[in-house]
């Protein structure tokens, strides 16, 4: 099968999971995903399935991330706050939707890799910061959208609140390593309006930097 035919099946399968947004279904057709694998997965890169990045990561199967862009009702002149940059795939989908992509990972090498490899596609408006992903970004704040690729009970309260008024979040909710909800939640003046995505499961989210126990 040709590299271009894999392309195709791989956009049939996004739209086949309930993806109609074009511009994010053309960020899909742009962006390729086998830099963003192991070499030793290369030949899978463009199935949908989630692949191992190490570290106990996985870079997310396509539709999932296309699921939670379109989500996101991306538009070029807003501002998004990625919480969990792994592999980078997803933080190059969104920088070819997003005026500016802040993404936040707790993995030194991951988030150097992951700019690496932006750099080498030429998307040059992703920013990389390593740390706690569940404090955010404050200095950055408020932004127009925000995406969490880990898990947590709850919504965390220091990312709502840097969500701007009309804002975006799209997260998955429930316990640890087991099946979560795919929760997009708009900031509206009476709290969270939510819309239940379905079923995903995601690691959690994990306060505090790697090898440090969260303060409380």
């Amino acid at each position: 099968m040709t590299l271009a035919t894999q392309k195709i099946r791989l956009i049939l399968e996004l739209r086949r999971a309930g993806v109609t947004d074009m511009g994010t279904l053309t960020a899909f057709e742009r962006t390729p995903r086998d830099p963003f694998v192991p070499e030793a997965f290369s030949d899978q890169a463009l199935e949908d399935i989630a692949l191992p990045i190490g570290f106990g990561q996985t870079v997310s199967q396509p539709s999932i991330i296309a699921r939670m862009v379109q989500a996101l009702e991306p538009r070029r002149e807003l501002k998004v706050l990625e919480i969990g940059t792994g592999s980078g795939y997803q933080t190059a989908i969104l920088s070819s939707l997003f005026r500016r992509v802040y993404s936040i990972e707790r993995e030194v090498t991951l988030s150097r890799h992951a700019e690496q490899l932006l750099t080498a596609i030429r998307r040059f408006n992703a920013v990389f910061r390593t740390g706690d992903g569940s404090l955010g970004w404050p200095e950055q704040a408020p932004f127009d959208r925000i995406v969490v690729s880990a898990a947590a009970e709850d919504i965390p309260p220091l990312l709502w609140d840097q969500l701007g008024d009309d804002g975006i979040m799209v997260i998955p909710l429930g316990e640890a390593h087991e099946e979560q909800r795919l929760m997009c939640l708009r900031r509206t003046p009476d709290g969270p309006d939510g819309t239940d995505l379905g079923p995903v499961r995601f690691v959690p989210l994990v306060a505090g930097a790697p090898g440090r126990q969260a303060a409380g």
